[in-house]
């Protein structure tokens, strides 16, 4: 199985570090070919130009290389810290870029003309693992979840992948380090149960 894993987080110390490199080891160790990419040590220019905006758009060549890979994925995993309750703006500048009409989905001409695309993704089954600082409590109900529904409803899903899981580890900040250790065991068993 090849596996995209995607991470998103500046600091090459952070616990999403750790996350990522866990769940790689996790894929490699169960014979998955993995296709890691590490966003800001790749220095992934987030902005998307007018020029891409089309279908049928020449892409550079480090774009096309995240979109043949995306394509080919029979899984995906990504990895990022919640900031704001979304993700970093170089991840979603990775989303605009990479899954992209074409790539990821394509709108249908419908006589109803619903908007709705059909997902093209290969991949069944993702996993979006974060990291944070706030309470699941709070983040519940004052702010409502908004990451669910970004990753299952709104990118994930409607481009193909019926099974998306998230785990969240928080609160981070206060974290200790038999707690971290714990929820890299538990991002390890999610991998394996996920992927196999």
């Amino acid at each position: 199985m090849k596996v995209s894993v995607i991470l998103a987080h500046p600091n090459t110390a952070s616990f999403n570090h750790a996350i990522a490199e866990t769940a790689v080891a996790a894929l490699k160790e169960n014979g998955h070919e993995v296709f890691f990419h590490d966003l800001y040590l790749e220095g992934f220019d987030p902005i998307l130009p007018s020029g891409e905006i089309a279908d049928d758009a020449t892409l550079p060549p480090e774009v096309e290389k995240h979109c043949k890979e995306i394509s080919n994925a029979d899984g995906i995993i990504i990895v990022h810290p919640v900031w704001w309750s979304a993700p970093p703006a170089i991840l979603m500048g990775w989303v605009n870029r990479v899954m992209r009409p074409g790539i990821a989905f394509e709108f249908l001409e419908t006589e109803d003309c619903d908007g709705m695309p059909k997902g093209l993704l290969k991949a069944q089954k993702a996993i979006v693992f974060n990291t944070s600082n706030t309470e699941p409590e709070m983040d519940k109900t004052f702010f409502g979840e908004p990451l669910e529904s970004l990753w299952k409803k709104c990118i994930l899903g409607l481009c193909g992948i019926e099974q998306v899981e998230r785990k969240v580890c928080t609160v981070v900040v206060t974290s200790t380090k038999e707690q971290r250790e714990k929820w890299l065991e538990e991002v390890r068993e999610m991998v394996v149960t996920t992927f196999g």
